[in-house]
């Protein structure tokens, strides 16, 4: 008997991660106008961004199917395995409601975990329990732990824009006002599973200094537990502008330029934050 994990794709796992961490990875879909993608399988991160940026039309993106759950489930797992379904944020997605019909099906094989999270900061989740089931712990061991993690985890990530998460329904106008004023820069968490605005800035100076402020004040970065930065668009000019006036403040040994700390947004969460975001998620001290 074996547990296996499953974790859609609005985590930003890529399909290699998700190979090297025995971690099955299902692709929400994406619709341009008549087109559906799947997300990590039809459409890398550059092209979406690359359409996104020409299109007149805005994106829109689906749930993963009670369907697509069983079906993926059925390739998973063996006649005796259990599993353990990780979903972001079941405030801005029916995927964990989906993920539950689905796990209704197999007597209490199945578990369902709401990261109550979403893209690199619902990774950190996945990254967790395929350490703790590699360490061979049980899944409700699994469960007990990720849910103390559940105030730990954060995602602090500054916006060029906050129009594409306006449009998408995912802030109300009032939110989305307060961040439009020309060349402020809105800073988001996820908090209690729902989208907010934790700041703004001017200037790039300005907005740096905001982003290290915000992340002090959400606890600080536990440089002992996997940690993410975080970019979205066709390239990581700008991420790797913050990290450069950031290195200061990271302990000796740890390279943030090494790939495994970068993760690229792709097409889920692209939809709704657009290009020209940068971020971090960690585990709080």
């Amino acid at each position: 008997m074996s547990l296996k994990i499953l974790v859609d794709s609005a985590s930003d796992l890529t399909p290699e991660e998700a190979l090297k961490l025995n971690v099955t990875l299902l692709p929400m879909k994406v619709h341009f106008g008549d087109t559906d993608y799947l997300d990590k399988i039809d459409i890398t991160n550059n092209e979406f961004f690359e359409k996104l940026i020409e299109s007149d039309t805005l994106p829109t993106t689906s749930q993963i199917s009670p369907y697509d759950y069983e079906e993926a489930l059925k390739e998973a797992m063996g006649p005796d395995d259990e599993a353990l379904i990780l979903t972001l944020s079941s405030c801005l997605s029916g995927c964990y409601q989906s993920a539950c019909l689905a796990a209704s099906e197999y007597d209490g094989r199945v578990k369902v975990f709401d990261t109550l999270n979403v893209c690199v900061a619902e990774m950190l989740f996945v990254l967790e329990a395929a350490r703790l089931r590699d360490e061979g712990k049980s899944v409700d061991e699994i469960i007990e732990s990720l849910s103390d993690d559940i105030k730990k985890v954060k995602l602090v990530a500054m916006l060029d824009t906050l129009e594409y998460l306006k449009k998408g329904g995912r802030i109300n106008s009032a939110t989305a006002l307060a961040g439009s004023l020309l060349g402020i820069k809105p800073v988001i968490t996820i908090y209690d599973g729902e989208v907010a605005l934790l700041g703004k800035a001017r200037g790039s100076k300005n907005i740096h200094n905001k982003l290290v402020e915000l992340i002090n004040a959400s606890g600080g970065i536990d440089f002992s537990r996997p940690f993410r930065f975080v970019y979205s668009g066709t390239d990581r000019t700008l991420l790797d502008k913050y990290i450069a006036d950031s290195l200061h403040l990271l302990p000796s040994g740890v390279n943030p330029y090494n790939p495994v700390y970068i993760t690229g947004i792709g097409c889920v969460i692209g939809t709704h934050v657009g290009p020209g975001a940068v971020g971090v998620a960690f585990f709080a001290r």
